[in-house]
């Protein structure tokens, strides 16, 4: 089994992403980053989910920066409760989870797990690159450790699900993402098009899961219930999106991305109206050299066979 570290702002689909690494990976421990909802929130939902996935599995769960790299010490960023609502969790507002938090920072234990296991430790990232960048910067001798980062952030060239311009996890910290970008560890980015052209769940999808009628697909239907609405009416999607379980599934299996090429990917932080946006070079405009493997197809029917699978595996 391959050894993963999930770098994650835990809410909405998040916790299927977790619940996919739970079932592929050998998942070293799990990092949270500032994100989605009220970090200690996304703390809880990192650890109750991985109680949904095996209450007697022990995976050590970390607390990271609870924001940008360049913020001050005041300075929030832009949470998302409207969108996976107030708990992150679709206001299913479970119980807490038994297993508690290490004491230990998430970005020393990515740096120390890399370290003791080097060429081993694949980087799943589902939230913004915080953690991840800061550990680079902190000790870049871990750079040369890392075999691949799968990312799930940016867009190709499409709009963006935070603003016109720009994916949540790159808009939230830009220069931490254009840290990893340019980091020369390999990189396969997944991002928020893919999302809406393959990963979408509609209604009779919704159906087929309920109709496994096991706690993974109980969780499921629970935990989506506020995205559902908000994608109908922001977003003008026809069912939840599930852009960091695409990137999980992808990166457990790499048959399901049926189209890939390597490109040079920058990203924007100064930008009045494009803070965030990820450029894409499709026709080497920039004449650099290409630095991202990104994901421009997706064969949609495999994915979700595996979403099923895993779901109808926690019972």
């Amino acid at each position: 089994m391959r050894k993963v570290i999930i770098d994650t702002d835990t809410a909405g689909d998040d916790t299927i992403a977790l619940l996919t690494a739970l079932h592929y990976f050998k998942v070293e421990g799990v990092t949270i980053t500032g994100g989605n909802v009220d970090f200690d929130q996304q703390v809880e939902n990192a650890l109750y989910t991985i109680q949904v996935a095996n209450p007697k599995t022990y995976v050590p769960v970390y607390k990271g920066l609870e924001g940008p790299i360049l913020t001050n010490l005041t300075e929030r960023h832009r949470t998302v409760e409207d969108v996976h609502g107030k708990d992150g969790m679709g206001d299913s507002f479970f119980e807490k989870a038994e297993q508690r938090p290490e004491e230990g920072h998430a970005v020393d234990f990515i740096i120390e797990k890399v370290k003791e296991n080097p060429g081993e430790i694949n980087l799943l990232a589902i939230a913004p690159l915080t953690n991840i960048a800061m550990a680079m910067k902190k000790d870049p001798t871990i750079i040369k450790d890392i075999p691949h980062i799968y990312i799930m952030g940016g867009t190709n060239n499409s709009l963006g699900n935070i603003t016109a311009a720009a994916e949540y996890n790159f808009w939230v910290d830009p220069e931490a993402a254009r840290i990893v970008l340019h980091s020369g560890v390999p990189i396969t980015l997944v991002g928020w098009d893919m999302c809406t052209e393959y990963s979408i769940m509609d209604d009779e999808d919704h159906r087929e899961i309920e109709q496994l009628s096991t706690a993974g697909s109980k969780f499921f239907i629970d935990i989506n219930r506020v995205v559902m609405k908000f994608n109908k009416e922001v977003h003008r999607l026809n069912g939840t999106t599930h852009p960091d379980t695409l990137l999980v599934a992808i990166a457990a299996k790499e048959e399901l991305m049926s189209r890939s090429t390597a490109y040079y990917v920058d990203v924007e932080t100064k930008g009045e109206l494009t803070r965030g946006y990820s450029m894409v070079d499709i026709n080497s405009r920039s004449g650099k050299e290409p630095n991202v493997r990104v994901c421009e197809k997706v064969n949609r029917e495999m994915f979700k066979d595996q979403l099923l699978h895993v779901l109808g595996s926690i019972s």
